[in-house]
């Protein structure tokens, strides 16, 4: 394959664009020196770079295209509204009809509040969870990878340069009912903020136990949905796991590609942002293009396609066929114990281990750039609803390829030779 373009078109985005790219995970740093395709045009679970190279692709914008590229529903529908305006200076029907579906479609939620991305509302609700409870420590989960770009978050990560030091967020490990105990005894804990299920279901009772905790210490259970929502069911994980959150943030899938997220939860809550409420105003969500209409449009036309389709179903589906194909070929070239996928269905990823088990930089590269060489590109096996049997196979036959060239690093010991150059680096890390 040829990148010529790709890597003039990345120069060219460093030289204007700090990191070269919008988010840090679609960094050319978390790709093969030199493979990092800038994306032309998708169509579907195939996306064509800028020098004309098809790929199958996965973990399509970083989770968010559930449904495939320029679905056929979702353009029509955003289409026909940008004919009609999409801000105003009031709000339109339109999110009066969007609040409506979405509180149908997760039934949990007596209220909702849109925005544009993840962050917002996530940082929306530990918030309104300071106000409500008058405390101030928010408690997230460390072993969950990303909540939020605001400091409450990013504070407690490698990448903590331009952040005032605080001691306003604690961690606790993901399973642990005891841990989570303790720090409501050693800490004036406002939140809970956590995914309810990431690569594996959560333990027998450990939802149910951190709801009732949280109840009884008067700590608000905030659940995030970016990931599990519209991707364990259409209501998110608390659809699956049956524990209503007092607080929920929903994003990535909702809108497939179009820019729309959103806070939902408990009515005596959410009202605090309102103008009904007689307590003392939260400023909650106040975003020029939160009821966008043609977002909001693409939004209803994803949450009518999901029900009317079984998506979630699909997705599961689709991703079963894909891992069970993957550990088959990963087996048969003896790589079964360091080519690892894991994670549910709908939500796979991999893992690139070395000869001790270890997860592996450099041989994530190696098999990265075997499978970008191949027609398949990715930094997960997250699925689409638009891959057909013919992609999972075309997939697999690729992998198979990979894991025959992992099988001789393993054997003599050094990835070095086959990665093409330095090996990507991890999101998190405190210098380039």
């Amino acid at each position: 394959m040829d990148f010529t373009r790709s890597r003039e078109a990345n120069k060219r985005l460093h030289d204007m664009v700090p990191g070269g790219a919008h988010t840090y995970a679609k960094g050319e740093d978390q790709y093969p020196e030199g493979m990092a395709p800038v994306i032309a045009r998708g169509r579907g679970a195939h996306v064509w770079d800028v020098d004309g190279n098809e790929f199958i692709e996965y973990g399509s914008g970083l989770r968010a295209v559930s449904l495939g590229h320029a679905h056929p529903r979702v353009v029509e529908a955003v289409r026909a509204q940008l004919e009609l305006g999409s801000n105003f200076v009031r709000p339109s029907e339109l999110e009066v009809d969007a609040a409506a579906k979405f509180l149908a479609t997760v039934p949990t939620a007596e209220m909702v509040k849109f925005a544009k991305n993840g962050s917002d509302v996530t940082t929306a609700a530990v918030r309104l969870a300071r106000a409500a409870t008058g405390r101030e420590v928010v408690a997230l989960c460390a072993d969950q990878p990303f909540f939020s770009t605001d400091d409450w978050f990013i504070g407690t990560t490698a990448m903590s340069s331009g952040i005032p030091g605080h001691d306003l967020t604690v961690t606790f490990p993901y399973g642990d009912l005891a841990a989570v105990e303790r720090l409501f005894t050693e800490h004036d804990v406002a939140c809970v903020i956590l995914e309810a299920a990431t690569q594996n279901d959560p333990p027998p009772g450990y939802l149910r136990g951190l709801r009732d905790l949280c109840t009884s210490h008067g700590v608000v259970l905030i659940f995030d949905e970016m990931i599990t929502g519209f991707r364990w069911s259409e209501a998110g994980a608390q659809g699956v796991y049956g524990v209503t959150p007092d607080l929920s943030t929903f994003g990535k899938a909702i809108g497939n590609g179009f820019a729309v997220s959103a806070l939902a939860g408990r009515r005596d809550l959410m009202e605090l942002g309102g103008l009904r409420d007689t307590r003392e105003r939260v400023f909650l969500l106040s975003t020029t293009h939160g009821g966008e209409t043609h977002a909001l449009a693409a939004a209803m036309a994803v949450m009518d396609t999901y029900v009317e389709e079984g998506i979630a179903e699909r997705l599961h589906a689709i991703g079963a066929r894909l891992a069970a194909g993957v550990r088959q070929v990963a087996a048969a070239e003896g790589v079964a114990e360091h080519v690892v996928v894991r994670g549910r269905d709908s939500n796979l990823v991999f893992a690139t281990l070395d000869q001790d088990g270890r997860p592996s930089q450099e041989f994530r590269t190696l098999f990265l750039r075997r499978l970008i060489q191949g027609g398949v590109v990715g930094p997960s096996f997250v699925v689409s609803s638009a891959l057909s049997d013919e992609d999972i196979d075309r997939t697999v036959e690729v992998v198979a390829g990979a894991c025959a060239v992992y099988r001789q690093a393993l054997d003599t010991g050094d990835p070095s030779p086959w990665q093409g150059g330095r090996p990507v680096k991890p999101v998190f890390r405190r210098f380039a």
